[in-house]
């Protein structure tokens, strides 16, 4: 018998899964919140979802590895790119987002809205286009 986790719907939905911190689980073990993928008419992987917060460190993570050293080590140019990265996938709408993404960079709180500012300021400053 296969396993599961070998079907090829599972092998190419598993870097979205991995990417957003969700986690795998056979479909007869989904949970309340847990969204079952179905393909061609069968169950083939539940995704337990992670919370808002998780998700958050999920991410620092990531872009950490994804960097290939610690966050707070990068330089202000790339820390300000990391910031609007964060912040195009939500993560100041989270509760304490600013101090956790301050914490990981190294920097205050203060120099966090600095850089969101800045790239506010930058986006309004752009013509816009009719039918934006």
């Amino acid at each position: 018998m296969t396993d599961p986790a070998d079907h090829p719907f599972v092998q190419a939905v598993k870097p979205l899964i991995d990417a957003m911190g969700g986690q795998m689980v056979a479909p007869d073990l989904a949970e309340g919140d847990d969204v079952v993928l179905t393909w061609e008419g069968q169950d083939r992987v539940a995704v337990r979802l992670p919370h808002l917060s998780d998700s958050l460190d999920h991410i620092l993570a990531e872009l950490q590895r994804r960097h290939g050293v610690p966050l707070a080590d990068l330089d202000r140019k790339t820390k300000q790119s990391v910031v609007r990265i964060l912040e195009s996938r939500g993560a100041f709408s989270v509760r304490h987002g600013v101090e956790t993404v301050a914490g990981a960079l190294g920097v205050s709180r203060f120099t966090v809205y600095n850089y969101l500012n800045r790239e506010n300021a930058s986006r309004d400053a752009r013509p816009q286009v009719e039918g934006e």
